[in-house]
């Protein structure tokens, strides 16, 4: 059950990460590339938040979420500049892909095509929880 202080903190981690994020996109010449954050989830202790992402187009999703989990200081680092009035400590950040949008855009273009993947499964793949 997630307390309002926790909502609360994951909602301004989620703005300021939404805008870091994109800003970094742009710095490094990923134009075209829409990075959002769709979820923050932060810890009860509110030492770890989970940001979960999700990037367009997906082609630049899998080296954008490497870079991003081997090296989160930057982003962190900036964070704490946003937050420092709001939280005394950042907390650490944990980034996971979130493809539910690609999901979704799979399951509708099947639609079109006459299949349904109600009726046979295996047109989609399943989904990895996390």
């Amino acid at each position: 059950m997630e307390t309002q202080r926790q909502k609360k903190i994951a909602g301004v981690l989620q703005k300021d990460l939404a805008d870091i994020l994109q800003r970094t996109a742009m710095d490094a010449g990923l134009k075209g590339t829409i990075i959002s954050v769709s979820k923050v989830a932060v810890t009860s202790d509110l030492s770890i938040a989970k940001v979960y992402v999700s990037i367009f187009p997906t082609e630049k999703a899998g080296k954008i979420m490497e870079e991003l989990k081997e090296n989160p200081a930057p982003v962190k680092h900036e964070l704490a500049q946003r937050t420092r009035h709001q939280l005394r400590r950042t907390p650490e950040l944990l980034f996971f892909l979130d493809d539910s949008l690609e999901y979704i855009d799979r399951i509708e273009k099947s639609l079109k095509k006459g299949d349904n993947p109600i009726e046979n499964p295996d047109l989609l793949p399943r989904r990895k929880k996390s």
